[in-house]
């Protein structure tokens, strides 16, 4: 059983809530073209974009390294504008287990904010937790955030 960790980020959006959720619900494959320092490549390996089930394929840089994360949509939510993911092959699970991310897009007052909580297992103390990682996904939530605003 490894060590189990949650990293938890909130960030205020410029852009439309609506049309930020439809891009990750129904247009990933246009998120290479808002942040491509962030994200190469998106590729739908089984199923239909949009649809709970169904096993996608990032392809981004980290740390200077190219990386892959093939994941699964495990929950779609619109009502809630809730996304789950969790990769079942990739670079971060070679060495974390159970890593999941979850998207979740909410108004406060005036406010509207994207959350991402990365959910995973650490198998010793020595392994890092994914901080970098963190940063990462608000840095690419950052730059599409950015693309919507320069777009209207």
């Amino acid at each position: 059983m490894g060590l189990k960790s949650v990293l938890y980020a909130k960030i205020e959006m410029k852009a439309n809530k609506d049309v930020f959720y439809d891009v990750f619900t129904n247009k990933p494959h246009h998120i290479s073209s808002m942040c491509p320092l962030h994200v190469q490549g998106f590729e739908l390996l089984d199923g239909v974009i949009g649809t709970v089930g169904s096993k996608i394929c990032w392809m981004y840089t980290f740390e200077g390294k190219k990386k892959i994360s093939k994941q699964i949509i495990e929950t779609i939510d619109h009502e809630k504008k809730v996304l789950t993911f969790k990769e079942f092959e990739g670079d971060v699970v070679d060495i974390y287990d159970n890593f999941k991310s979850t998207l979740h897009i909410e108004t406060k007052g005036e406010i509207d904010l994207v959350s991402w909580t990365i959910e995973y297992e650490r198998p010793n103390e020595n392994v890092p937790e994914l901080v970098n990682l963190l940063d990462f996904i608000v840095g690419m939530t950052k730059a599409v955030d950015d693309h919507h605003v320069k777009m209207n």
